[in-house]
């Protein structure tokens, strides 16, 4: 026997019929292939794929983004261009969208009648000295209640949580008395940056932003650091912190633009004419100046929180999606 099987009604030797056509499987019994897509959307590929598609999505993508960017855009076109029309044209209806003359006469004239330099450098060290004491306080109370866990520390942490929930007005006047009288000490504070720093570094929500994102780094890496010997003070400055550059930008951005743009509590703890904030400045001379040159001034004053802002701007993006660490 060869073990050789044939059709049947057909001897073996016979040779094959060139009519007979091996049964093709049907295509309704193979399952369909999967379209390979990264997310999940309204649109199919083949729909999206398509010109009509095309042409749909790239319409919607322009339409929306320069909607979106004239609403942010337009009124810093508004400001910068009203400072070059005179108070006729300010108030002209309709308003016309160019000035008469593109000219710097009222920035000029607004830097001298207002003494923005002097505002503006009085500004900055208040901004800058209560980022300084924010990094210093709220990095390392963060620090601490994350990674250190003292007694009582989930305590402190609710305690601190808590001042979130009272509005500023209510712990105004308190904190006015504090500055006027600092306990224990006795130091009047006011009319000196202290007033403004102190404050500022007392900040609950930005000590919880912080202590969030150190609950994220891994305890391997502290703890293999202090199997080589670092002290918990050289393990926060040499590890933590350049692992937090996102936070601690974020942090930062906040600090110093809460501070810059503060109004109600630096006329009460500054009344000097000559510590002035810049918004206290400019508030106080707003009546007897021009309305071209007042919005001059606003843009003069606006022009450094910008320019902080296009600096951190990678920290600060990083800073919202911040939680975690990959690798």
């Amino acid at each position: 026997m060869t073990g050789l099987t044939t059709a049947p009604g057909r001897s073996p030797g016979a040779p094959a019929d060139p009519g007979h056509r091996p049964r093709k499987q049907g295509r309704a019994s193979r399952p369909r292939r999967p379209i390979p897509t990264e997310f999940r959307t309204a649109v199919s590929p083949h729909q999206l794929n398509s010109r009509r598609g095309r042409t749909v999505y790239w319409t919607v993508l322009v339409t929306v983004v320069t909607g979106f960017t004239a609403v942010f855009v337009f009124p810093l076109y508004w400001m910068v261009t009203g400072a070059m029309k005179s108070t006729e044209d300010l108030l002209r209806i309709p308003p016309s969208l160019l000035p008469p003359r593109f000219t710097l006469e009222a920035y000029l004239e607004a830097w001298e009648l207002l003494d923005l330099g002097l505002l503006l450098g009085n500004t900055a060290l208040y901004a800058g000295g209560a980022w300084l004491f924010t990094l210093a306080i709220d990095v390392t109370a963060a620090y601490a209640l994350s990674k250190l866990r003292p007694v009582l520390g989930r305590l402190v942490l609710g305690l601190m949580l808590a001042t979130l929930m009272i509005p500023p007005m209510v712990i105004m006047l308190p904190a006015y008395l504090t500055v006027k009288d600092l306990p224990i000490l006795g130091w009047d504070l006011l009319n000196t940056p202290w007033a403004i720093w102190l404050p500022a570094a007392a900040n609950g929500f930005n000590i919880f932003l912080l202590k969030r994102f150190f609950d994220s780094i891994p305890g391997e890496l502290l703890e293999a650091a202090e199997i080589d010997g670092a002290s918990p003070g050289r393990i926060l400055w040499s590890i933590v912190m350049p692992v937090s550059r996102p936070i601690l930008g974020v942090v930062s951005i906040l600090t110093v633009v809460n501070v810059w743009r503060d109004f109600v509590w630096p006329l009460l703890v500054l009344p000097d004419n000559e510590k002035m904030s810049v918004s206290i400045g400019i508030a106080s001379l707003s009546a007897q100046m021009p309305q071209n040159v007042l919005i001059a001034s606003l843009v003069i004053a606006s022009i450094p929180t910008i320019v902080v802002f296009f600096v951190f701007q990678r920290q600060i993006m990083a800073g919202l999606t911040a939680g975690g660490l990959k690798g």
